[in-house]
């Protein structure tokens, strides 16, 4: 097992194949790919996620441990095809992707299916911190509908604009034109936001098509939190000082007003789908079986007729 552990650390960590001048293993190109020009800088909160959410349940995982099965080789064995593909094509994403394969496949032929099962989602939850180039060009996309959103909301505050492509500008204010950017379409925080979101429909207690609304609840979460943020700009701008408001407050306003938001409106989706807050109906849930558990013990010292 040490063996295998040190040959997997061998290939993804010291085995210098990929960039553009071939001078980054698989797990260095991936930590230098999380950054702010791809909107992966949460990318290097995903190791210690995963870590985390096995963590959570390692109780559960240890009591479930039986004996290995070969069909996990079988699983690993397609990881190393993928790690084979990328070598041989150059493309760290490959290698990537297959690693999950290499882990959850180990897992099986070392402590049985039922562990592999546990351990399912913390692995490939890691696809997530992968940065794919197609889907930067969502980029444009949501710029234009930030820059519509805005403007449309800034009206309800009284705020009259208009637009000229991604610009928002004032009719009757003294502030300059504002620039939809690249960083304020949304897609850093979209990212970021489904990160978020996967991890808790994890741990959340409910029905599996439960946890799959909550996690697709990051989409539309993303975009009207981070349209009101730029509402926010707008507003100050506007009432206030815009020099403030497009400097500092531009670069707090996601951490202030666009996390506190969405996680709010994602505490009430999980609310609404489990009838109640999270925690007291974890409480009801206890307390019933509590209860059960000390109903039985009463009934196994009553006499038997």
């Amino acid at each position: 097992m040490i063996l295998s552990a040190a040959v997997l650390v061998w290939f993804y960590r010291f085995e210098f194949r990929y960039g553009s001048i071939r001078n980054l293993s698989a797990a260095s190109w991936l930590w230098s790919a999380w950054n702010d020009d791809l909107d992966y800088e949460h990318g290097k909160l995903f190791p210690f996620v995963v870590i985390g959410l096995i963590i959570y349940r390692y109780r559960e995982i240890k009591a479930v441990v039986s004996k290995g099965s070969f069909w996990g080789l079988a699983v690993a064995f397609c990881g190393v095809l993928l790690y084979t593909a990328a070598f041989r094509t150059l493309q760290p994403r490959i290698a990537i992707v297959g690693l999950p394969f290499i882990l959850w496949g180990s897992a099986w032929f070392l402590w049985g299916w039922r562990v592999a099962r546990m351990l399912t989602f913390p692995l490939f939850f890691f696809w997530l911190a992968i940065p794919l180039p197609s889907f930067q060009q969502a980029t444009t996309h949501l710029q234009l509908l930030a820059t519509s959103l805005a403007h449309h909301g800034s009206g309800l505050f009284g705020v009259e604009t208009y637009v000229e492509g991604t610009k928002v500008l004032p009719l009757k204010g003294d502030w300059k034109p504002l620039d939809i950017a690249k960083g304020c379409s949304g897609i850093r925080s979209l990212m970021a936001l489904l990160m978020i979101s996967a991890a808790w429909a994890y741990v959340a207690k409910m029905a599996f098509w439960k946890k799959v609304l909550l996690f697709l609840m990051a989409f539309p979460l993303a975009i009207l939190g981070n349209a009101l943020r730029v509402i926010s700009i707008f507003v100050i701008a506007e009432y206030g000082n815009a020099k403030w408001a497009t400097t500092t407050w531009h670069d707090w306003s996601g951490l202030l007003l666009f996390y506190p938001f969405s996680l709010m409106l994602l505490l009430a989706t999980h609310s609404s789908l489990e009838g109640g807050l999270p925690w007291k109906k974890a409480s009801k849930r206890q307390l019933r079986r509590v209860t059960v558990t000390r109903t039985d013990e009463s009934k196994s010292f009553l006499p038997e007729s």
